[in-house]
């Protein structure tokens, strides 16, 4: 690699201005040029130590793409990443980089300098590979299909990975998802504005290049459960059904018109193309607009009420800023956006009007004290501290626990306390030939991290596979 001036400065990724983004739904975050790619990856050391893979929860080799995209062979570089990631335009837009792979880059613990910005570098080589697809490329990592048939239970990024990668060991699988599109919360999660569906849909055309089967439809526990699946062939299986079930505040008034979840207000919006008129999945959009909660699903929430329509969008959080734990880029737009944020403050109740709809939320002041299991510090409330705030939408983004729909059918799978899949190191369930992971095993958690789950499933299925069978 030749060598370059040490640039200190992360190169800044573009974006659509505030006042033009918040009324739409395109893409924030525009992507760099190739000359702003390539001013970036000059800045990585390629360090022999590597700690910035060791941060990654599926180990992209990232020095040695980053060299590739340095010398223009970005051919070679999404290569290099689908060694080990089989989404990565997906994992270059949502991925918290920040919090894994880039804060163990080197640059970033030298005095005044940011890290290498490796996810927006992945994201550049994954746009370039699909804005120049090479049929010869596509399926580099495939094998023939053996007659061994895997069933993967759920088609959100643990099952995704877990997918891909059996099928680049060459076994036959089949995915079965409940929605009638597959992507998980990928699609209908997180918004058209952070990550297009046209980018989920390239990422799995490749892993059905690879002959991964894709059915759709089927809830899986209802519709046919793991014995009928046994019966039709199938020698092992993944769950990866995420944790969709909705978490409302235990406090007078849910009930009220107007009160939903983030998971329903979300999932109708991106899913259902409910901001689009001319689909019949409408939703309800409100003028003041409250979300409790403060985590990147709340910030999606009010970003989406911000582009539906509403005049004023609150985000109300018991902590103080410093707690927040959505990313900070996703904190950054939603200011820039104009969201406002009402921090150290909780509802105590909702409010309606005579014919049932709400109309305002009391909120209670709080104050952090002692730090709690988490580590972060408790908040307490205020007494006497109460006021009314008027709104006449409320959406909970305070998080989800996990679905019964598969998991209460299934003789002998052994749960938790909180009704999520026990498993062991090897993410093997109490069912010998059934394995799990993602937010259905772990609860609520990142994207990466489900797909580092899935990739570790599909190494220890295929194990299983070729000791008993």
């Amino acid at each position: 690699m030749p060598k370059v001036e040490f640039i200190k400065e992360k190169t800044p990724m573009p974006h659509q201005p505030a006042e033009e983004r918040k009324k739409n739904f395109s893409e924030v975050a525009t992507g760099y040029t190739e000359e702003l790619a390539l001013k970036e990856a000059k800045r990585c050391l390629q360090c022999k130590n590597r700690a910035c893979v060791k941060g990654c929860p599926v180990e992209v080799p990232i020095p040695e793409f980053i060299k590739l995209l340095v010398e223009k062979d970005y051919r070679g570089a999404v290569n290099k990443i689908k060694e080990k990631n089989v989404l990565p335009a997906i994992c270059g837009r949502v991925c918290p980089q920040e919090t894994q792979c880039e804060k163990f880059c080197t640059l970033g613990r030298i005095k005044d300098s940011a890290p290498v910005a490796i996810g927006r570098l992945e994201r550049f080589v994954a746009d370039w590979d699909i804005q120049n697809p090479n049929p010869v490329e596509e399926s580099v990592y495939c094998e023939d299909p053996s007659i061994k048939k895997v069933a993967v239970i759920g088609g959100g990024p643990a099952g995704l990975t877990c997918a891909g990668e059996l099928a680049n060991l060459g076994y036959d699988v089949t995915i079965f998802e409940a929605f009638h599109k597959t992507g998980g919360v990928l699609v209908y999660g997180i918004p058209e504005f952070r990550l297009p569906k046209k980018i989920v849909q390239k990422e799995i055309d490749n892993l059905k290049a690879c002959g991964v089967k894709i059915e759709t439809n089927k809830v899986i526990g209802q519709i046919l459960t793991l014995d009928d699946l046994r019966e039709q062939g199938f020698k092992a299986f993944f769950i990866g059904v995420g944790a969709g079930l909705p978490i409302f505040l235990n406090i007078p008034g849910t009930e009220l018109n107007g009160v939903l979840s983030a998971n329903e207000f979300l999932t109708r919006v991106n899913l259902m193309k409910a901001y689009d008129p001319e689909y019949d999945t409408p939703v309800e959009h409100g003028t003041n607009v409250a979300v409790f909660g403060g985590g990147n699903v709340a910030m999606d929430a009010a970003r989406t009420a911000l582009r539906l329509g509403a005049e004023r969008v609150m985000i109300i959080y018991r902590r103080s800023e410093k707690e927040l734990p959505a990313r900070h880029e996703e904190y950054e737009h939603a200011l820039e956006e104009g969201i406002e944020f009402h921090f150290l403050r909780n509802p105590t109740k909702l409010i309606g009007d005579e014919d049932g709809f709400v109309n305002s939320v009391e909120v209670i002041k709080m104050e952090l004290g002692e730090p709690d299991e988490s580590g972060r510090r408790r908040p307490v409330e205020v007494p006497g501290s109460e006021y009314i705030i008027e709104i006449d939408q409320a959406i909970m983004a305070i998080g989800a626990r996990a679905n019964p729909l598969l998991t209460s059918q299934t003789k002998g799978l052994v749960l938790n306390k909180w009704g999520y899949i026990e498993v062991n190191e090897n993410l093997q369930t109490s069912i010998a030939d059934t394995f799990s992971g993602g937010d259905i095993v772990t609860g609520a958690a990142t994207v990466i991290s489900a797909m580092g789950a899935g990739k570790i499933a599909a190494k220890n299925i295929a194990n299983y596979l070729e000791t008993n069978n």
